[in-house]
């Protein structure tokens, strides 16, 4: 059997040139009606052809490496997106890094790991995967997210939501050497958590050639690019459109991490619908973990040599939100076997965060 990933079809080539042909436009004509439009579509086109590229990249270099693959390149871009604009934006976007985490951790555990076991438990009952791999990384994303996003309410050498320098400098190191020991554990040590027990029948489907993946992978990247720079376009309609209703400024960071993890989310879902939840998870709590890890050090060094404000501590509110998801992810995953009741739980709390996002 010879997989269709291992294809790339002439519309996944043709989209990343598209999307820039739109960027390139949008530069000349700004301020132009229809260009928002076109961004859009543009957008849109571009992430499903980021998520077609990474299942080509992945299937060639199995896993778990292929779930590393999209999860690290989607937030390396995501970083670079958040300190271009919390530089240019000056001080009132000093909490953009914190909001736009937390909404990626909220997203993550909540909406996309709810609607993937729903989705998946719908059309196949019940679903198995590793419990270790899960734990692990739940026990990952709990450390990184309580010492970044909790402990700076409850320092004393300079009052919170803020860190001393210091401490900034602490933030940033240990988060990236705890997701570095993460990536060793999984792809190396204890490699065999993170893959399904029983094989699937696409492990056995003819791979890509090398040309086929390197070229896939080189796609990939364009594709990534032009849906952060595509994004970028629209936040400042979407900041608008936020003021006009009235909404918080915490939800201009929900919007940028639901654009940016689009390709992820896509390539989650179609692999639990194709009953490979442990690939789902995978892509899922591993771009959770890839986007504490990498962002809060990168932003951590960025404005220690700026010397600029970052504000890292979420509200009380927020807290309990992050302890109650982190408990009932820890409770759903523990068992190794989820039905459509765990994704329910989850899109439950995913859905009490949207509303009290907007009405706080």
């Amino acid at each position: 059997m010879k997989t269709t990933t291992a294809v790339l079809p002439r519309w996944t080539i043709a989209t990343p040139i598209a999307a820039w042909l739109v960027l390139a436009a949008a530069f000349l004509l700004p301020g132009a009606g229809f260009m928002l439009a076109l961004v859009g579509i543009a957008l849109a086109a571009a992430v499903f052809a980021a998520v077609h590229h990474a299942e080509v990249v992945a299937h060639r270099v199995g896993e778990p490496f292929g779930t590393l693959v999209l999860a690290v390149a989607v937030t390396v871009i995501e970083v670079a997106l958040i300190v271009s604009v919390m530089l240019t934006s000056g001080p009132e976007k000093a909490g953009l890094a914190r909001d736009t985490v937390f909404a990626a951790v909220m997203i993550v555990c909540n909406g996309l790991v709810g609607l993937c076991l729903l989705v998946g438990g719908i059309r196949h009952r019940e679903q198995d995967f590793q419990a270790r791999g899960a734990v692990a990384k739940l026990a990952v994303l709990a450390s990184l997210s309580v010492l970044t996003l909790v402990m700076p309410n409850y320092t004393t050498t300079r009052a919170g939501p803020l860190l001393s320098s210091s401490q900034l400098a602490f933030a940033g190191v240990s988060s990236l050497v705890l997701y570095g020991v993460f990536v060793f554990v999984q792809t190396v040590r204890h490699r065999d958590y993170f893959l399904a027990a029983t094989a699937d029948e696409e492990v056995h489907a003819e791979p890509p050639t090398n040309t086929q993946s390197l070229f896939a992978g080189l796609l990939l990247l364009v594709c990534l690019v032009a849906v952060v720079l595509l994004a970028k376009l629209l936040s400042p309609t979407v900041e608008s459109a936020v003021q006009s209703i009235g909404a918080p400024a915490a939800v201009v960071g929900i919007v940028i991490a639901a654009l940016v993890l689009l390709p992820e989310g896509l390539a989650a879902l179609r692999a639990a619908r194709a009953d490979r939840l442990q690939n789902s998870l995978n892509l899922a709590l591993g771009s959770a973990l890839a986007s504490i890890g990498l962002t809060i050090p990168t932003v951590a060094a960025v404005f220690l040599w700026t010397g600029q404000p970052l504000v890292l501590g979420i509200d009380g509110k927020e807290t309990v939100m992050l302890f109650l998801t982190l408990l009932v992810g820890t409770l759903t995953l523990s068992g190794g076997r989820t039905t459509i009741l765990q994704g329910a739980v989850h899109l439950s709390l995913f859905a009490a965060y949207l509303f009290l996002s907007f009405a706080p």
